[in-house]
């Protein structure tokens, strides 16, 4: 009878012991952070490779992000507000190792659809409404208020970290030109 007893004492202490570790994991998981908020630090983006006037697309904070490395020549084919001047002269692009990048939130400033990059015409259109951003994030065409807004970042060699507010955003934001 005694080794019956013994059994069932430790059958029901390994039972109790596997009952602890699974509340010990369900505890851990809870203390740690969400994919979501791991997901809202600082994105690094590695710009050495890309090709001109080919968008990029990457995600920082559940948002995309739309990368052009601007040729010198991204003259949209026509814009109905008249400002068809050469992105690649705009002051919002970020020069990193000699060239000029657009980099921006994803999301349209009317209503926040994703706009369309069309290479060939060096500009987005926007699937909702029509409106329309040349290469460096400028308003081409309305309803869009305000161009696509450029995320805080920081540039370190040829990469840029999204999420840090470095010398070249600040002056950025000194100048007006982000939000």
């Amino acid at each position: 009878m005694s080794d019956r007893r013994d059994f069932f004492g430790k059958a029901l202490g390994a039972f109790a012991g596997l009952g602890a570790l699974g509340a010990l994991y369900a505890a851990k998981r809870t203390w740690d952070p969400l994919p979501s908020v791991k997901a809202a630090g600082f994105t690094t983006l590695d710009l050495s490779g890309l090709s001109e006037n080919k968008l990029y697309v990457d995600k920082w904070r559940g948002k995309p992000i739309l990368i052009i490395k601007v040729a010198k020549n991204s003259k949209p084919n026509e814009a109905p507000n008249g400002n068809n001047k050469n992105a690649y002269e705009d002051p919002r692009l970020i020069s990193v190792g000699g060239h000029k990048y657009m980099i921006v939130i994803g999301l349209c400033t009317h209503l926040g659809c994703i706009p369309d990059y069309f290479s060939d015409k060096h500009k987005f259109i926007c699937p909702c409404h029509g409106g329309q951003f040349n290469a460096a994030g400028e308003v081409l065409k309305a309803p869009p208020p305000s161009p696509l807004v450029i995320p805080p970042f920081k540039i370190t060699g040829n990469k840029v970290v999204l999420g840090e507010e470095g010398p070249e955003y600040k002056k950025l934001k000194e100048s007006g030109l982000v939000a």
